[in-house]
């Protein structure tokens, strides 16, 4: 069955350009490692309202979603309830969660030479980064052992790359496997000199009805340091049918009178 993968990164620290998001990035990377596609990725400050809105439509959307961000227990730190909102179910602490924080505190006092007090105000409040919402699975984090949590196929990560990407790609390969390759396209193209997108989308459009399930893509430059104004048209999709759609976009090119320059294959 073919799913679509999507990505919602929060933060206000994104969207204030504090720090650059790294995370689409690396989400496509992984997801072309394994022959699939992210198919779309949404940006949220750290407003509740918003938060609760693009989980809601996360759920609802039966794709596999990964959200990076906002899963601690600082006052800026709204997803874990924005989550439980969103599916009308109270938060709990995780009994595995609260179990793997308990050990990190316990690593941290030794490392600082000093006695873990489990009832000292600060290692209480760190449990709340193990309440989730009622019916959540953990995420394992190996860097710190503070998990994340998933809900059916959303799944929640720290905005942090060293601890959110290694647990993505635990989630792709233990959840995933049977979907690897099903989103593996191949992409044609040819530079095209000489014309506009307009007079060529009567012919892209007419690849597109001939070929279900290819699609034609149009990238225009005005400024490209190697070919100057150019079109890059071409089409991308299955291997298998990929070559017949291509055929028929030259044939129409040619039918144009266009000048073409380099063909590109992806």
């Amino acid at each position: 069955m073919t799913r679509s993968f999507g990505l919602i990164v929060v933060g206000d620290e994104i969207l204030s350009g504090k720090r650059a998001d790294k995370h689409m990035p690396k989400m496509i990377e992984l997801l072309a490692a394994r022959g699939l596609q992210l198919a779309w990725a949404e940006y949220v400050g750290d407003e509740p309202v918003r938060v609760t809105a693009a989980l809601g439509r996360a759920f609802a959307s039966g794709d596999v979603v990964f959200s990076t961000g906002g899963i601690g227990a600082t006052p800026d730190d709204h997803t874990r309830q924005c989550a439980a909102a969103a599916l009308g179910v109270p938060l709990a602490l995780h009994p595995e969660a609260e179990v793997l924080i308990r050990e990190r505190m316990q690593d941290t006092a030794r490392e600082q030479g000093i006695p873990y007090d489990p009832d000292r105000p600060d290692n209480v409040h760190r449990l709340n980064m193990g309440v989730f919402p009622l019916g959540a699975r953990i995420i394992r984090n190996p860097y710190n052992k503070i998990p994340g949590f998933s809900v059916a196929d959303v799944h929640f990560v720290p905005g942090f790359p060293v601890m959110a990407w290694p647990m993505i790609e635990s989630v792709l390969d233990e959840q995933y496997g049977h979907l690897f390759e099903q989103g593996r396209s191949v992409e044609k193209s040819v530079v095209v000199f000489g014309s506009m997108e307009a007079t060529l989308t009567p012919l892209m459009e007419s690849v597109e009805r001939a070929h279900p399930g290819i699609r034609v893509f149009s990238l225009p430059s005005v400024d490209h340091p190697e070919h100057g104004r150019h079109i890059e048209l071409g089409v991308k999709g299955d291997g298998a049918r990929v070559d017949a759609a291509y055929a028929q976009l030259l044939e129409g090119l040619h039918a144009f009178g266009v000048r073409l320059g380099p063909e590109l294959v992806r």
